[in-house]
């Protein structure tokens, strides 16, 4: 493989709002596959698209361009607009048109800005909505039957508009007890109950069409009606892969995004997934804590990943870059093969226009009025509590 090609393995962030010199020089050099956008580059609308324009014209194959646009919370635009609902919020109120509504107003605000993925929908089950492990407000469901019923109205209508989508955490994060952005969590759950609960609703997503015993009439999954369509179209375009640590996968202690039990065998082979997988970012404690940058990536691109995720310690990348020039031939042929098939499914951007966003942003503020009503519409997510570092950059 052409040296030049190893970078399309990496999804990175970007330092600030606009690209200065130091980090033009970087990308053109190391031709990331993807950037990853966060609270630190967004400025203003026309800023934003400037910034993302001008990261497209310094790749040389069209690249990923992704955000955290899940709503409530983690919603990175709400610093230039409105907040949509989150998940739980959209959830609550019981009304899959408004979710569905939701993921259309999504894909639409993306593609004005030039995105073509973003990383949702959130798939874990809330075991507990108070849990302190990251997911507070970010969970479509309380049941396998809710998650799959909702995320997947959200993801059609969102993919519908032309914006790839990501489902996440593999293989089922719910049931952490501390937050990865801080430390490695350990997560106890058998393989037995991961397979009726966490790993049921993947399963939903990781093929297209499912199972291909699944009924074409209106069902009950649980007490939950739930329209075929739904069911039909809820693959996702690509899979983001844990931080936590399943003695149940791995005897010894191993976050999920480096295990191959669970990319390769757990995802890739035994659900036949055959979209992305990308790592969660490796900035975070879970992996800083315990892994150096090379045993990082190496042990990343061996699990079965195709992407390494570097959100934050952008200069790093210049040496990811060369050490996945030092791994087996086989494993970068097989990631970059399907950064290039994930690529070739990539939407244009929409044109741009203040008007457009502006247009967009209004229908995001009549969704939360909708699903909040109106006094409760006006309370913003609060910014002075404790937070995880989701919310934050």
């Amino acid at each position: 493989m052409e040296s030049e090609s190893f970078g399309q393995l990496i999804l990175t962030g970007v330092p600030g709002k606009e690209l200065d010199v130091k980090a033009a020089k970087l990308f053109r050099k190391v031709q990331p596959g993807g950037f990853i956008l966060f609270g630190r580059n967004i400025e203003s609308a026309t800023q934003l698209r400037k910034l993302i324009d001008d990261l497209r014209e310094l790749s040389a194959v069209e690249p990923i361009i992704t955000i955290d646009q899940e709503g409530g919370r983690v919603s990175r635009l709400r610093l230039i607009g409105n907040e949509p609902p989150n998940a739980q919020q959209l959830r609550d109120k019981d009304d899959v048109d408004l979710i569905r509504r939701h993921g259309d107003i999504t894909g639409r605000l993306l593609r004005v800005f030039g995105f073509n993925l973003d990383l949702c929908p959130v798939l874990d089950i809330s075991f507990d909505d108070n849990a302190d492990n990251s997911l507070r407000g970010r969970c479509y469901g309380k049941t396998v039957e809710q998650v799959v019923r909702n995320a997947g109205a959200f993801n059609d209508a969102m993919r519908k508009q032309g914006i790839a989508s990501c489902g996440k955490h593999f293989p089922g994060y719910s049931a952490a007890k501390s937050d990865a952005h801080y430390e490695l969590p350990r997560i106890d759950r058998n393989r037995e109950e991961l397979d009726r609960n966490e790993l049921a609703v993947f399963r939903q997503f990781a093929v297209r069409g499912g199972s291909p015993n699944r009924p074409r009439t209106p069902i009950r999954l649980g007490s939950i009606e739930v329209n075929p369509r739904y069911l039909e179209n809820v693959v996702v375009d690509s899979m983001m892969i844990c931080h936590g640590w399943y003695p149940c996968f791995e005897p010894k202690r191993t976050p999920a995004s480096l295990s191959y039990h669970v990319v390769a065998e757990l995802l890739r082979d035994e659900m036949s997934f055959e979209g992305l997988i990308m790592t969660d970012d490796l900035d975070m404690g879970a992996i800083l804590n315990e892994y150096g940058l090379e045993e990082t990536i190496r042990l990343a691109i061996a699990a079965g990943n195709d992407l390494a995720m570097i959100c934050h310690r952008i200069p790093e990348i210049e040496q990811v870059h060369r050490i996945l020039g030092t791994l087996p031939s086989g494993q970068i042929d097989r990631a970059q093969e399907s950064v290039a098939r994930f690529k070739k499914k990539l939407a244009p951007p929409a044109e741009f226009s203040e008007a457009a966003f502006r247009k967009i942003d209004n229908e995001i503020r009549d969704l939360r009025v909708a699903v909040l009503g109106e006094e409760r519409a006006k309370q913003r997510s609060p910014e002075g509590a404790k937070r995880s570092p989701v919310e934050m950059y």
